[in-house]
């Protein structure tokens, strides 16, 4: 189905159709959240680029599109959905309130939101699909809301998403008594580019709150500062405990000194609970010194598929494309599987990875090994920099688009933060990948 134009909105009445079929229309409700939980995994995932990403997303389009277009029977329909209140339940119902501009919807939905926090990304996430100019007016109330701390940080948060300068309410943001706002405008700002409010972050490196100390030492480091902010990152990535530890480590070890770096690696590696942030955190840090030992842990079924994933981003090679992957081993398993007795839900955060063909590996680095100077920083097989960067956003893995986003505003602090996470259609655009007059140009995205 053909994505239509967002001129029609929910609750208009269908325009030369006939009436809606009640199971067609529930179809359209229950697939859009379902597509809109998956595209959060997908845009994590690691062996998925923008043009796939781009296919989901058209499929996403079409469904909300067929709820458009249902009129009153697709808004009803989306209202009845919502006695669920999942994530996807509460973005489909979303989108139809901003596009109706149907302020009363809106509020409601905030309202659900803020008392069900497991709902609240459902609600964010449909601000960042819209186009901009639905938001227009709606971000600006939002922003300077009295109504709840919780209302100025979904204004900001669409502001980032769009890349958008929310102004004097990101500043006001950053001193606000709320932990949860300041927490929120801090990232803002560390994505924003707006070395002016590295000072704020920089002061707020102390704070109280641990989610706000973290957010200030990433917003601080994204800005140019690159000795307290660094220091800060590297407490939070050497504490297993700490729910920021990945995200501290994968953007710390980034810009690293080598031989801190090696340091830090060394010191992880005494703990085997930490293994797993240890071989992401090799990733990060791109030093070929470490491939001998990624593909040492490609031999253990619970870890080879994370190290050649780490061995991919230092050596920029598609296993699967080349060959190098191999069938699951026999005797290893999924999390979850087809077991009703097991209680075992977790789902395995390495499903999507190719399983390593180990000596083919093993093979390929010892003959083209040399080519990779131990103690260099490499990013899919590249020293980074502006321009290498700048073609894995275009080309890259969903993971690696991620790092490479970031990358570019390290090497040039004061750029914004590409949002790899954005409609694919309006990431195409902003990187030139769709040229004016494209049919993708007309969507709703």
């Amino acid at each position: 189905m053909t994505p239509r134009s967002t001129t029609t909105r929910i609750g208009a009445p269908p325009r030369g159709s006939r009436a809606p079929v009640p199971a067609i229309v529930a179809q359209h409700v229950e697939e859009s959240a379902q597509l809109r939980d998956l595209r959060t995994a997908l845009i994590r995932a690691p062996q998925l680029r923008l043009p796939q990403l781009a296919r989901w997303d058209e499929r996403l389009a079409a469904h909300l599109d067929g709820i458009t277009v249902a009129g009153e029977a697709g808004a009803s329909m989306v209202l009845q959905s919502l006695e669920h209140c999942g994530k996807g339940e509460v973005f489909v119902a979303t989108v139809g309130a901003i596009e109706d501009r149907a302020t009363g919807r809106l509020d409601r939905l905030l309202a659900v939101a803020e008392s069900v926090p497991a709902a609240r990304a459902g609600l964010v996430s449909a601000f960042g699909w819209v186009p901009a100019a639905a938001l227009q007016g709606i971000t600006a109330s939002l922003l300077v809301s009295d109504v709840s701390p919780w209302r100025r940080e979904v204004g900001l948060m669409a502001c980032s998403m769009h890349g958008v300068n929310a102004g004097s309410p990101l500043t006001a943001g950053l001193r606000d008594a709320d932990p949860g706002l300041r927490a929120t405008a801090l990232r803002a700002a560390g994505r924003s580019g707006r070395v002016d409010l590295v000072g704020v972050c920089e002061t707020a490196l102390g704070d109280a709150d641990a989610r706000c100390a973290f957010e200030a030492a990433r917003a601080a480091l994204l800005l140019g500062n690159r000795t307290e902010a660094l220091v800060a990152l590297e407490a939070v990535a050497a504490d297993a405990a700490s729910p920021f530890q990945l995200a501290a480590l994968r953007l710390a070890l980034k810009v690293m000194p080598n031989k801190r770096l090696r340091a830090l690696l060394a010191t992880m590696a005494k703990e085997p609970a930490n293994v797993r942030p240890l071989i992401q955190g090799i990733a990060s840090a791109g030093d070929p010194h470490y491939v001998p030992w990624l593909i040492a842990q490609m031999e253990n079924p619970k870890l080879a598929r994370l190290a050649s994933d780490a061995f991919a981003f230092i050596s920029g090679l598609d296993l699967a494309h080349l060959g190098f992957d191999r069938t699951r081993p026999d005797g290893v398993e999924s999390s979850p599987n087809d077991d009703p007795d097991d209680e075992g839900v977790t789902m395995d955060e390495d499903e999507n990875l190719p399983w390593p063909d180990v000596g083919k590996i093993a093979t390929w680095w010892r003959d083209n090994g040399a080519h990779f100077a131990a103690g260099t920083r490499y990013f899919v097989s590249a020293v980074p920099t502006t321009a290498t960067c700048s073609e894995v956003l275009k080309t890259g893995f969903q993971r690696q688009r991620s790092a490479a986003a970031e990358y570019l505003v390290l090497l040039k602090p004061g750029t914004p933060l590409f949002n790899v996470a954005a409609p694919a259609q309006r990431q195409q655009r902003l990187l030139g990948l769709v040229t004016p007059g494209s049919p993708l140009n007309t969507r709703r995205s």
